[in-house]
């Protein structure tokens, strides 16, 4: 029996999800990924194939913030900060793109900040 890619595995899982969900100008898609030491996230409108708002665990305005933080810690301030800027740009309402991560641990962290600041999904 052969071995299972994990990398595999997540990306049949979300190209399975992006078959069903589609962001549109009204409910953009919020995508995030996650690296070994960062997580980036970023809003986007599928039907005119362009990124509204971003933001990552480089970003200069957290860059500093996070080098001793954890990081679930980071996710969650990635969150916060993305979710401001969604919201002074008019976007209130979006779907919520795991990217084929399960829910739970950083995504969840992310989410829930997003969720405090008031980005609704």
């Amino acid at each position: 029996m052969a071995k299972t890619n994990p990398m595999l595995i997540r990306k049949l899982r979300h190209r399975r999800v992006r078959n069903k969900i589609a962001g549109t100008a009204l409910r953009p898609r919020l995508c995030v990924f996650r690296s070994l030491n960062h997580f980036y996230a970023q809003v986007m409108d599928d039907s005119i194939s362009q990124t509204l708002v971003s933001a990552n665990t480089l970003d200069t305005k957290i860059r500093d913030k996070t080098k001793q933080m954890v990081k679930t810690k980071k996710a969650e301030l990635v969150g916060s900060l993305l979710a401001r800027r969604a919201l002074d740009k008019g976007i209130s309402s979006v779907v919520f793109d795991r990217g084929g991560y399960k829910y739970h641990g950083r995504v969840k962290a992310f989410a829930e900040a997003a969720r405090q600041v008031g980005l609704l999904f």
